[in-house]
């Protein structure tokens, strides 16, 4: 079975103008959405790939749109195919960042997802503190961005050093970094993260064929079952993230791991 844990998806409404928008971003690293961002049409593309559920990451990029977000995610839930779950989102401008936790936690969603290059807040400013801490108490994940993205390309506001800042005051938060803790910083991931007690994805990495040999390194350094599979659907081919992590010379066993149990695990699936 192959579980996706990273995946983007929105209200049919909004959908046109959220991958265009997306796409534009996009632009400077030549990537184009392989869905119309509906959550129908990015069900078919991992079905046809023989993904068997997802994992639909929300992310609020200002404070007025984390209800209709979580609204969303919660919305996502209740789809009669059980294919989709979700994590919901706080800004870390909200004003009642508690409130927002304890109910997307009564909700049924076990975590968040943040993208500080979006909000322009580097990970480890003390606004995204004190959201950590309310997850950690909660006993809810973190999924974050990590590394470049073409949001903004010339300041990543997620880099090794602060993720290792927050895995190191947060030690109870299941705190994941996506894309094997960022493209352009492997060097320092492998350095500063590998072996320690972050999550990560694997979102996104079969296009870093320039990191392939580093990324290799990673995967075999890390804790296996600290690795969840994803594809950064509409974002990437899921055929191809499944073939790339299956290049990547592990056993079956570990394998099962990350493209199944240790989602299954997480997500109580």
């Amino acid at each position: 079975m192959i579980f996706d844990f990273h995946v983007h998806c929105f209200p049919d409404a909004l959908a046109p103008r959220a991958v265009a928008a997306l796409t534009e971003n996009a632009r400077i690293i030549s990537l184009k959405p392989l869905t119309d961002g509906t959550s129908a049409d990015t069900e078919k593309r991992l079905r046809s790939a023989g993904i068997t559920g997802a994992h639909v990451l929300n992310i609020a990029t200002n404070a007025r749109q984390t209800e209709n977000v979580n609204k969303f995610a919660a919305s996502l839930q209740s789809v009669s195919s059980g294919f989709f779950t979700s994590a919901g989102s706080v800004h870390p401008d909200c004003p009642d960042k508690a409130r927002v936790i304890a109910s997307l936690r009564d909700a049924g969603i076990r975590g968040i997802k943040v993208h500080p290059d979006y909000v322009r807040v580097s990970v480890d400013d003390p606004r995204y503190d004190e959201i950590f801490s309310l997850c950690e108490e909660a006993g809810m994940y973190v999924v974050t961005h990590a590394g470049f993205d073409p949001v903004s390309p010339d300041h990543f506001h997620v880099t090794p050093e602060g993720m290792l800042k927050v895995i190191r005051s947060h030690p109870r938060l299941v705190f994941v970094a996506a894309h094997m803790g960022g493209p352009s910083q492997i060097d320092g991931v492998l350095e500063l993260l590998a072996g320690t007690n972050i999550y990560f994805d694997t979102s996104l990495v079969s296009i870093r064929e320039n990191e392939r040999d580093k990324l290799k390194t990673l995967f075999h350094a890390h804790d296996p079952d600290r690795i969840f599979f994803g594809t950064d659907t509409p974002w990437s081919d899921p055929v191809s993230e499944i073939r790339f992590v299956e290049s990547m010379g592990l056993s079956s066993c570990v394998k099962e791991k990350i493209f199944y149990k240790n989602a299954a695990r997480l997500l109580n699936l």
